[in-house]
């Protein structure tokens, strides 16, 4: 029976990103695997225990034209996300915490409303050129919790057809901040989750985002829950899925690993092997989550936008995405439209990754078509993953019910 790795059994598993072949290289001779440096700890730790891992160095892009960017932190920002704005836009700050506290769409709705009225959205809409790329996220982040708060997660801001249903100075807002980030598809958990957190306690300075995200106590930047109330159920998944990516850095180390990889080469066993235990600690990990997020309060209001977030296919963790594009179990749901209707709310960098890693590890995917005990590895390792998704789905399906839900079916 296999079990759940420990933190020391952590340090074991994951080979260093430079052991294997980069994106877009032939392979490159079989070298040995390495240890990381740091080892995966959980939230409440001491941030002094864990050492720094170490990023991999650059390497170049799937074309060979430009540089690829490393996923030296997974999908998480590279520094953390921007806990206040300043100047003028200190007004999408109160409004996108007005909206998310709201009790019910028309209450939000009226908050659009009334900063419409004051002509504060056509000064904000005026002001995104000159926003930093870093205050452009956290404007994306705040802009995606008003526009799912009002209902509107489901409209292209540019359609003729979106103007006869939310507010026209908003969808001018929403258009300018998703041009200005190259993104138009950004209101989903990406950006909700990964965008929307901040470390409860002033942090050591220079600990790594990934290290900071695992090992720090963590905060919504703007709550669903009003301000002096217990975090909600929404508050409490979204940062499970910030710490769910924070963990997750392994697996897209192990990810660079296996890209190239022959399926008889001699390391592509032991990676998928430390790739189920990876995996094993993600559900883990999920499992800590879920007592105090089914004890949590929830609301209607939030219900609702969770359920608009799942119809729209939004609530893809993006390193759920990175272990897919590696071991392929998304062709056991409806194909490759399925793939890129969850990849659509990444970046394009983002995308332009799991687009290549999909290629590159096609080799080890034609094990699933072997026998021996290699094959019976992959096998084991899309089985967990397939897990891993089910854990994640019963987290948020508690996320979603009104009634305070058990998930030891998550186990």
């Amino acid at each position: 029976m296999t079990t759940t790795p420990t933190t020391t059994q952590l340090d074991e598993m994951t080979p260093a990103t430079p052991a294997g072949p980069r994106l877009g290289l032939p392979p490159a001779p079989r070298t040995s695997l390495c240890r990381p440096a740091d080892a995966a700890t959980g939230p409440g730790a001491d941030p002094g225990a864990a050492p720094s891992p170490p990023s991999p160095s650059p390497a170049p892009s799937p074309c060979g034209s430009a540089p690829h960017e490393a996923r030296a932190h997974g999908f998480l920002p590279e520094r953390p996300p921007v806990r206040s704005m300043i100047g003028t836009w200190t007004r999408l700050d109160a409004m996108a915490h007005a909206a998310a506290a709201a009790p019910c769409r028309e209450a939000a709705i009226a908050v659009v409303g009334s900063a419409q009225r004051a002509d504060e959205l056509s000064a904000l809409r005026q002001r995104v050129s000159r926003l930093s790329p870093r205050n452009a996220e956290a404007a994306a982040m705040r802009v995606a919790v008003i526009a799912v708060s009002c209902g509107w997660n489901g409209l292209d801001p540019q359609a003729p057809a979106a103007r006869r249903i939310a507010d026209e100075a908003f969808l001018d807002l929403w258009a300018a901040v998703a041009h200005r980030i190259d993104h138009d598809q950004f209101v989903a958990l990406p950006t909700l989750a990964l965008r929307n957190w901040a470390p409860e306690r002033k942090p050591r300075k220079h600990i790594p985002i990934d290290q900071l995200a695992r090992t720090e106590a963590l905060v919504p930047i703007v709550r669903w829950a009003p301000q002096g109330q217990p975090l909600s159920r929404l508050d409490r998944l979204m940062l499970a899925a910030t710490r769910l990516e924070a963990h997750g850095i392994w697996l897209f180390r192990l990810a660079e690993t296996l890209a190239g990889r022959a399926p008889d080469d001699s390391s592509t066993p032991t990676a998928l092997r430390r790739l189920v235990r990876v995996q094993l600690a993600l559900r883990a990990q999920l499992r800590s989550e879920a007592a105090a997020l089914a004890a949590a309060p929830t609301t209607p209001q939030q219900r609702a936008v969770l359920g608009a977030l799942a119809e729209q296919g939004a609530l893809e963790p993006p390193v759920l995405q990175a272990a897919d594009a590696v071991l392929g179990v998304g062709g056991r749901r409806p194909g490759d439209g399925r793939r890129q209707l969850l990849r659509r709310h990444l970046p394009a960098p983002q995308r332009a990754w799991l687009n290549a890693m999909e290629r590159h590890c096609a080799p080890v995917r034609t094990l699933a078509h072997r026998g021996g005990p290699d094959a019976a590895t992959y096998r084991e390792a899309q089985e967990s993953l397939i897990a891993l998704r089910r854990a994640y789905t019963s987290l948020v399906h508690a996320a979603a019910d009104p009634a305070t839900a058990s998930l030891s079916a998550a186990a």
